[in-house]
């Protein structure tokens, strides 16, 4: 078997401001929304947002019902400005611990996000986590970056 892991670097600026896009990051319903890839589901079946603790989760295929699940451990959480976390697929065909820092900063247009995932399992294409990545991505900006008021 190969140990070979692999790392994603993403960098996005969305014009929304950083303590909307900092929950979006620790909130369940908005995690579930918008982390999972196109064409799947997610449900966080577990979640304690506090360094030391994470959130369990599952993606799962809209098309054939199969999911996938994995743990994720935090590691740091400053808010607006980090989180680090592990994330360890509960498939022991997906070995090993992936290390994921979210650094969040503001700037004039919103705010900038920089997203560097290491030790990606061998059996993962580095590309195709990049492309679920970049879909996440688009959810969340679609997620943060409208500014709707309340009305009544």
């Amino acid at each position: 078997m190969s140990s070979e892991t692999g790392t994603v670097r993403l960098h996005r600026v969305l014009a929304a401001p950083v303590e909307r896009v900092y929950k979006a990051f620790t909130d369940k319903q908005a995690l579930e929304y918008w982390l999972p890839p196109y064409g799947f589901t997610g449900t966080i079946h577990e979640m304690d947002i506090r360094v030391g603790g994470g959130y369990r989760m599952s993606f799962t295929n809209f098309g054939t019902g199969v999911s996938h699940s994995f743990t994720v451990e935090y590691i740091e959480l400053t808010p607006n400005e980090r989180i680090r976390h592990t994330d360890r697929f509960d498939d022991e065909n997906l070995p090993g611990e992936m290390q994921v820092v979210i650094e969040l900063k503001a700037v004039s247009s919103g705010t900038e996000i920089r997203i560097v995932q290491e030790g990606i399992p061998s059996v993962i294409p580095v590309d195709s986590c990049y492309l679920g990545w970049q879909e996440s991505l688009e959810q969340l900006a679609r997620l943060v970056v409208p500014d709707i008021p309340d009305h009544g």
